[in-house]
C-alpha cells in the first residue's frame, strides 16, 4: 500500500530525530559542497522522498531505512577516504555517485566490501563494465542514462534535425572526456565527423575562443558534454557572439546551474533526460506531487537527478525485501533478478537488471528535453 503524501511528508521532517537502533542503512555519498552541490542536493532530495515513502509504508524486513549521508565534495582524491567513513557506519548498500571521477576512485573499495551500489547520476559507461568480469561478481549498478546512451540520444537527435556540420565541446572531466569520445563514435554511425572539437575546463566561464572555433568551422549546431555551469556559459557565449547555434547538451544542462549562467541564452537548450515535469506515468505524477507538498517548491529542482536519487531507494528497498536479507551478496543477487515490478518515478522497472546488465534505462525510459520559460520540458520533435 502506498503512503499518503502527508506520511511522507511528515516522515521527512522527522528523519533528523532519533531512530531505532536496528534501521537499515543506506550510504548516500553525494556533493553537497562545491561545483556539483545542485545535483548532489537534487539527488538527496529524491532519495529522502523514497525513504519517507518505504517508512511510511512500514519499511523493509520489518525495520525502518535509514540515510547516513556524506559530503565526497566532488573530489576524486577523496573518495576512498569518504567511502571507508561511509562503511564504517554500518551501511548494507549504497545509492551513491554524481561525477564519474569520484564513483571510480572508491569503487574497489565496494568490490571488495561485497557492497551493492546503485549509481542514482553518474553517467560514466565505464562504471558498471569496470568490474563485470570479477569472479566475486559486479556490485555496480545504474538508475540513469549511461554516457553512451546519452550520447546516442544526442547524435541522433541532430542528425534527425538535419544537421550536418557540428562541432562537438566536453569538459575536461572524466564525464566529459568519456561524453565527447562516444558522440565522436555515434557521429559516424550517421557519417558525420565534427567540424570543430574544443576542451573547456571546469569553471571556466569565457567560452569566447570554443565558439568563435566553432563558428570559423561552419557549424550548424553545438554538442556540448559538461556538468553543468560551463555549458550555461556556452549558452550565454552563443547568444552574445550573435551565433545562436542549437545547443544539444548532455543531460547536467538541465541543472538550475545551467540556466543561472546561461540567463535567457539557455532557452530551447536540449538535453536527454530520464525525468520531467508532466510525467505521463503514475508513478511520475506520483513523485512530483509528493515532491511539490514536501519541498514547497513550483517545479522539480535538477528533475532527472531526483527522479535517480529517488528511484535508486526504491530498487535496492526492493532488492532487500526479496533477498529477504540485507547480506550485500544477497542484495546484488536479487537486483540481478527482481521478480515483481518496482514502480518509480522513471519507470515500472521489470527486471531491470541482469548478472551481464546493470543498467536499467533504455531508450525506452528515456527522451529528449528542452528549457521552455524557466521549466525543463519534453522536446516537441
Amino acid at each position: 500500500m502506498k503512503a499518503p503524501l502527508s506520511l511522507i511528508a511528515a516522515s521527512i521532517l522527522f528523519s533528523g530525530a532519533a531512530r531505532a537502533a536496528d534501521t537499515i542503512k543506506i550510504g548516500s555519498l553525494l556533493p553537497t559542497t562545491g561545483g556539483s552541490a545542485g545535483m548532489g542536493h537534487a539527488v538527496r532530495d529524491g532519495q529522502k522522498l523514497a525513504v519517507a515513502r518505504i517508512n511510511a509504508s512500514g519499511g523493509v524486513l520489518g525495520r525502518k531505512l535509514e540515510l547516513v549521508e556524506l559530503d565526497d565534495e566532488a573530489k576524486p582524491e577523496l573518495g576512498p577516504h569518504n567511502m571507508q567513513a561511509l562503511l564504517a557506519k554500518g551501511i548494507v548498500a549504497c545509492a551513491c555517485g554524481v561525477n564519474t571521477g569520484v564513483v571510480a576512485s572508491y569503487q574497489p573499495l565496494l568490490q571488495s566490501a561485497r557492497m551493492p551500489n546503485l549509481i542514482p547520476a553518474s553517467a560514466g559507461t565505464r562504471l558498471t563494465k569496470n568490474f563485470s568480469a570479477a569472479a566475486e561478481g559486479n556490485y555496480t549498478f545504474r538508475v540513469q542514462a549511461s554516457d553512451t546512451l546519452q550520447a546516442q540520444m544526442m547524435v541522433d537527435y541532430a542528425a534527425r534535425k538535419g544537421y550536418r556540420k557540428i562541432a562537438v565541446l566536453s569538459d575536461s572531466t572524466p564525464y566529459g572526456t568519456g561524453g565527447r569520445d562516444d558522440m565522436v563514435k555515434q557521429l559516424m554511425t550517421h557519417d558525420i565527423r565534427p567540424v570543430a572539437a574544443s576542451t573547456f575546463k571546469l569553471k571556466e566561464t569565457d567560452m569566447t575562443a570554443h565558439l568563435l572555433k566553432a563558428r570559423e568551422a561552419g557549424a550548424q549546431a553545438l554538442l556540448v558534454y559538461g556538468i553543468g555551469p560551463e555549458q550555461g556559459h556556452i549558452a550565454a557565449a552563443n547568444v552574445k557572439l550573435n551565433m545562436h547555434l542549437p545547443i544539444i547538451g548532455s543531460w547536467p544542462n538541465a541543472t538550475d546551474s545551467f540556466i543561472e549562467a546561461a540567463g535567457p541564452a539557455g532557452e530551447g537548450a536540449v538535453s536527454p533526460q530520464t525525468f520531467v515535469d508532466g510525467a505521463a506515468t503514475a508513478g511520475g505524477r506520483e513523485f512530483a506531487a509528493a515532491y511539490r507538498r514536501t519541498y514547497r517548491r513550483t517545479h522539480i529542482i535538477n528533475p532527472t537527478a531526483a527522479a535517480g536519487g529517488h528511484d535508486a531507494i526504491l530498487l535496492l528497498a526492493a532488492a532487500i525485501r526479496q533477498a529477504n536479507s540485507t547480506e550485500g551478496p544477497r542484495i546484488k543477487a536479487a537486483l540481478e533478478n527482481l521478480a515483481a515490478p518496482v514502480q518509480g518515478a522513471i519507470a515500472v522497472y521489470t527486471r531491470p537488471y541482469s548478472q551481464e546488465d546493470h543498467e536499467a534505462i533504455n531508450l525506452g525510459s528515456a527522451l529528449m528535453a528542452m528549457w521552455k520559460k524557466g521549466e525543463i520540458v519534453r522536446a516537441p520533435f
